[in-house]
């Protein structure tokens, strides 16, 4: 199977049945995101037991790449720590924008399976925005866009 057919099952499986969905009662941490270019918002909810993700989840609406990027983001990241969901956050984002160097060491795994849309720039965005809304909630940010100084495409996001 080729890249472009491996990423289009998983965009449509994880579009179908997303995991990690909903809102934890007792999370605490919370962050919205929106990507105002798609219509894209959603919200993520997590909670830390010490310095590790024990729990996370996310909810809203939102377009395909969008709603695949999330829960395999919610499950990459849990049981992990502040600091490794921060190196996360950094990683995808460089591959989302073609600054990482694929055959170099990195933490995403299964999560390269996105590393095709950094040939689709207009989506690239739609990708990174639960990631940009995780950064805004491990660091106590109400909320987070894709847009402005913000944008993915143009400028760093705080440490991510």
């Amino acid at each position: 199977m080729d890249s472009k057919q491996l990423y289009q099952e998983v965009i449509l499986d994880h579009n179908r049945k997303p995991r990690n969905w909903g809102v934890l009662p007792d999370a605490t941490h919370r962050a919205e995101g929106h990507n105002p270019l798609c219509g894209d918002h959603l919200t993520l909810t997590l909670k830390l037991n010490g310095d590790a993700v024990d729990a996370i989840s996310f909810q809203g609406e939102s377009c395909a790449i969008c709603k695949a990027s999330a829960p395999m983001m919610t499950t990459a990241v849990k049981g992990k720590s502040k600091g490794d969901a921060e190196q996360m956050i950094q990683e995808f984002r460089d591959m989302a924008t073609g600054q990482l160097d694929a055959a170099a060491p990195h933490h995403l795994g299964r999560l390269t399976v996105f590393a095709g849309v950094r040939d689709l720039p207009t989506r690239v965005k739609c990708a990174i925005l639960p990631w940009h809304t995780l950064h805004a909630a491990l660091n106590a940010e109400a909320s987070t866009t894709t847009e402005a100084d913000a944008d993915p495409m143009h400028a760093p996001v705080g440490n991510a």
